[in-house]
């Protein structure tokens, strides 16, 4: 959860505001509480949006077809206000498991459970299409398995069962893979077409993959309106009841009552959501949300237990923001968050004089203008302007260079880590007791997170350098990456170790499988949704379940290549040999490519960069973009660019660094832009070839550092 900002109301209606779950095109989504505790997620139309008569009125649509739904299988509508002003939606706050979640943490659902979804989720359908509306949009990222069982969300593209899916403008959007071919071919919609989606919703929930597949999203909706579902795996009987649901023929369709009495679940098939390992998942959640009431009301969830330590209300805002399922059940921007999976908020203390767990929000970052005449033609080039550069200020091994909003963090000559003002260049603050090497990470963009030479993890507000916590216990070698719980090292000893970031206590200390010992893990690590992404100098991939530090999955490999993992909702990023996107939850390959070029073999993928569905990334000298769903290549552009650094979308163009190498021996470094929509050249900058490079990019400036040399340049 972000804290609230600038133009962020502190009320709306009996609501008061805590902070902002998230942001999409149309609002924003906020946490809110009444005056009796509870919870509420709060959605509000844009101020900039409430004159757009469309926007607004779409905005109403949705919260009449959320308040006119009544069934304990949809998340409540608490109240919403769309007279004028700004118009909101308030609904109640679920902390659990969206389906898509819990099978990729938790693999398939077996038979009894598949059963028991279904016939909730035909029972849910029934109360939507009685009120009139066609839900349209059931997919597993709609689906919320709490421990009273699965509840539907997201009215964001419900409409009367009367009206057309698609129309020539603003098109409403079809899930690839869980639309009915009806939608996909834009003619009339009506109940039926839920019906199709649950059948493919069921197929995802058996077998974990989904029963219309292809390279690309047209060849998905090619299978959804032409081919017969992939049903392998799925028991024949189960089979035999889903198979009717994805029939291209809407009357030959069962409707919701039918599938209800067909799948009749056995007894106990309910406490699927109330037991194992899921289940265990989904109860931490809700017990987070029931203190967070209690604090509020000062009465306990559960009459007669012992209520046991208070927990900082922030602490547990953030964790269930940050950390939990979050749901919105009017959906639109911001309406879930995948759960972490850490030890929860620690024992709340007093208010102390410099507390160094209270951490104050992360500051604004401040935007560069842009350049409205990039110069240059197709034979002269232009060139970036240099907002500042510093010489002899940075330290030469440094890691990386590090843009935190409104500083950019690196190994300064002098020693230690110092943080530099992005709009000037201005020393902020200096921190000489970290050790560059180490790395330095971004926590929330709030703290930066240091090692000392003795192996203590230390951390400085990232705006000011204000001291907060440290673990002297961490013996840190290595800082490896950080999610919202913890911060991830190597330790002198070569462990792996987790380090909470809501007490600075150890979690849990492990040792890396054999393969993967005294092979050097790159600091280029990423932890995301309950996983820690780390890779060894030659290639290989190794991913720790950051709840206990088990070993989730593993890729073997054997080329000595820098591997740079990104990671993307549920998907990471991986370049080698072939550029690969993977599942984040069990390392299964959604799809991969090569550079396809002859004369490139051998070569390899640098680090990938992804930003609005495209991955930019260097391949075979030269940057390319692909798209992200399928790996299918959107542009190369012909300028070329050194594979051991990423290509930065930033503004509208996509940068890189190449060493000219056009000479016997490179007296050069290149800094090129390509347009981010074409990869056309567009500007270089000649800077001195050194030892160490890097690049980031960050506010409308992209940031180098050439040896102990630092530039910012402006971006078009």
């Amino acid at each position: 959860m972000n804290p609230l900002g600038t133009g962020d109301p502190l009320r709306l209606g009996p609501y008061r505001l805590s902070g902002v779950l998230g942001e999409g095109g149309m609002g924003k989504v906020y946490v809110g509480q009444d005056a009796s505790g509870t919870l509420a997620a709060v959605k509000v139309l844009k101020p900039e949006l409430a004159h757009d008569t469309n926007l607004a009125q779409r905005f109403v649509r949705e919260a009449q077809a959320a308040q006119a739904v009544h069934s304990p299988g949809v998340a409540a509508v608490l109240g919403a206000w769309t007279e004028g002003g700004r118009p909101w939606i308030a609904t109640e706050f679920l902390a659990g498991l969206t389906l898509d979640q819990a099978v990729e943490g938790f693999g398939p659902l077996p038979e009894p459970a598949v059963r028991a979804l279904a016939a909730s989720l035909a029972r849910t359908l029934v109360d939507i299409h009685a009120a009139g509306f066609v839900h349209r949009d059931l997919k597993p990222p709609n689906i919320v398995l709490t421990s009273g069982g699965p509840r539907v969300i997201d009215f964001g593209i419900a409409r009367p069962e009367h009206g057309l899916t698609l129309t020539t403008t603003g098109q409403v959007p079809v899930t690839p893979g869980y639309g009915a071919p009806e939608q996909v071919l834009g003619q009339r919609v009506a109940p039926p077409a839920d019906v199709f989606s649950l059948g493919a919703v069921l197929v995802y929930a058996a077998t974990g993959r989904r029963a219309f597949d292809g390279g690309h999203v047209a060849a998905v909706q090619y299978a959804v309106v032409h081919d017969e579902p992939q049903l392998t795996g799925i028991p024949a009987d189960l089979a035999a009841l889903i198979a009717p649901c994805l029939a291209k023929d809407p009357a030959r369709r069962p409707t919701p009552p039918q599938i209800t009495q067909a799948m009749a679940p056995p007894k106990g098939a309910e406490q699927a959501w109330r037991r194992g390992a899921f289940a265990d998942a989904i109860k931490k959640r809700e017990r987070g949300a029931r203190e967070l009431t209690t604090q509020a009301t000062g009465v306990p969830g559960a009459p007669g237990t012992d209520p046991g330590p208070s927990v900082g209300r922030r602490r547990l805002l953030t964790g269930l923001a940050a950390g939990g399922v979050v749901v919105a059940a009017a959906g639109g921007a911001g309406a879930w968050w995948l759960a972490g999976r850490g030890s929860g908020g620690s024992e709340a203390k007093p208010p102390v004089k410099n507390d160094p767990f209270d951490i104050p929000p992360a500051a604004r970052t401040p935007e560069q203008a842009f350049e409205k005449n990039i110069g240059g033609t197709s034979v002269t080039l232009g060139q970036p302007s240099v907002v500042w550069n510093l010489k002899d200020e940075a330290d030469v091994y440094s890691p990386a260079l590090l843009p935190v909003r409104d500083v950019l963090v690196v190994g300064t000559a002098r020693g230690g880590v110092g943080a530099y003002d992005v709009r000037t260049g201005d020393l902020r603050w200096h921190a000489p007791s970290a050790r560059p090497k180490a790395n330095y990470l971004s926590l929330s963009d709030r703290l930066v997170a240091c090692a000392d030479d003795k192996g203590a993890l230390r951390t400085y507000v990232a705006s000011t350098g204000v001291s907060k916590w440290t673990c002297v216990d961490a013996d840190a070698e290595s800082l490896l990456a950080a999610d919202d719980e913890a911060v991830y090292c190597v330790t002198k000893s070569g462990r792996l170790r987790s380090i909470g970031r809501a007490d600075a206590k150890v979690r849990w200390t492990v040792r890396a499988p054999a393969e993967f010992r005294d092979q050097g893990l790159m600091m280029t690590s990423v932890a995301a949704r309950g996983r820690l992404v780390t890779a060894t100098n030659n290639a290989k991939l190794l991913v720790i379940d950051t709840s206990d530090g088990s070993v989730a999955w593993t890729r073997t490999a054997t080329a000595k290549i820098d591997v740079s993992p990104a990671v993307v909702g549920d998907i990471v990023y991986v370049n080698g040999q072939t550029l690969e996107a993977r599942r984040l939850g069990d390392g299964k390959v959604v799809w991969s490519a090569k550079i396809k070029e002859p004369k490139y073999e051998g070569t390899y993928w640098g680090p990938p960069t992804v930003r609005d569905g495209a991955v930019y990334v260097c391949g075979g000298d030269f940057p390319r973009r692909l798209d992200a769903r399928d790996g299918s290549e959107k542009w190369k552009s012909y300028w070329t660019a050194d594979q051991n650094w990423p290509v930065l979308p930033q503004g509208h163009g996509a940068w890189s660094l190449d060493t000219d190498t056009s000479i016997k021996v490179a007296k050069k470094l290149n800094l090129n832009t390509v347009r981010a929509s074409d990869g056309e050249r567009t500007w270089s900058y000649d800077l001195p070839v050194a030892d160490n490079q890097q690049i980031a990019a960050d506010g409308n400036r992209v940031f180098v550092m050439v040896d102990s040399d630092l530039y910012a340049f402006t971006v078009f």
